[in-house]
């Protein structure tokens, strides 16, 4: 495992998907970021939030019962000052435009590699430091 990232990020990866959250987990503890949890749908993801202090979001775009573009509306509504990675096997421009129109900072079409994940992380995680 590398060096630990900067603790102050709190991740939560948000998939109906039970393979993807747990790849996507693996990836980012690997990288050594604090994943605080994750969740199957957008109403457990809410809740993580809101108990877990997580600051950065991995949210899937379909999920059973609210989509992730809602849960990401919510989110930012909510004023919690998440950012946002919205992933999808739907790669289509008009997913990718809702998705950084419902406050998503980035899109990453499935399946991704996992150097294409840590590199939106690593964007973000910049970003936030420069605030």
């Amino acid at each position: 495992m590398s060096n630990q990232k900067n603790q102050d990020i709190r991740i939560a990866v948000v998939d109906d998907s039970e393979f993807s959250r747990k790849s996507i987990v693996e990836i980012l503890e690997n990288e050594g970021y604090n994943v605080v949890g994750s969740a199957g749908s957008a109403e457990e993801g809410i809740t993580l939030g809101a108990t877990s202090g997580a600051n950065v979001f991995i949210i899937d775009v379909i999920m059973p019962d609210r989509s992730g573009l809602e849960m990401a509306k919510l989110l930012n509504e909510k004023s919690m000052g998440a950012s946002i990675i919205m992933v999808s096997s739907l790669n289509m421009e008009s997913i990718v435009i809702e998705s950084i129109s419902s406050g998503a900072l980035d899109f990453l079409p499935k399946p991704f590699l996992p150097e294409d994940l840590i590199k939106a992380v690593d964007k973000i995680v910049a970003e936030r430091e420069k605030d």
